[in-house]
């Protein structure tokens, strides 16, 4: 569970240099971005999901990355010390946390 969060770490930092839109304070603010996220994720993100079951079937799945925005600017919300441009940069940010991530865990997770 550390290594996901410093890997979620990691993420965060990859992307808030990578997209100007994208503001985090220093690498503490980092790991709680890290740390929120992973929660909200865990926890708000499926009562949202289940909430809007008939939105994101009328769209094709497409509303869930509306979900994802949502999360990233409750986060910014709750974490002060990052910060998001406005929605796009949202968008890219949760895109992007999901890919390099992705990648991270591929190379530097665990292996079975």
């Amino acid at each position: 569970m550390l290594r996901k969060w410093l890997i979620s770490t990691a993420a965060v930092i990859l992307l808030a240099y990578l997209l100007p839109g994208i503001h985090v304070a220093n690498f503490w603010v980092a790991l709680l971005v890290a740390l929120v996220l992973g929660i909200l994720n865990t926890v708000v993100k499926p009562i949202l999901t289940l909430l809007t079951i008939p939105i994101t079937v009328s769209t094709l799945g497409l509303f869930l990355l509306v979900i994802n925005v949502l999360m990233v600017y409750l986060t910014e919300f709750l974490v002060k010390g990052f910060h998001v441009d406005h929605f796009l940069w949202a968008l890219g940010f949760s895109i992007g946390l999901s890919v390099v991530s992705s990648i991270l865990n591929f190379f530097f997770g665990k292996k079975k």
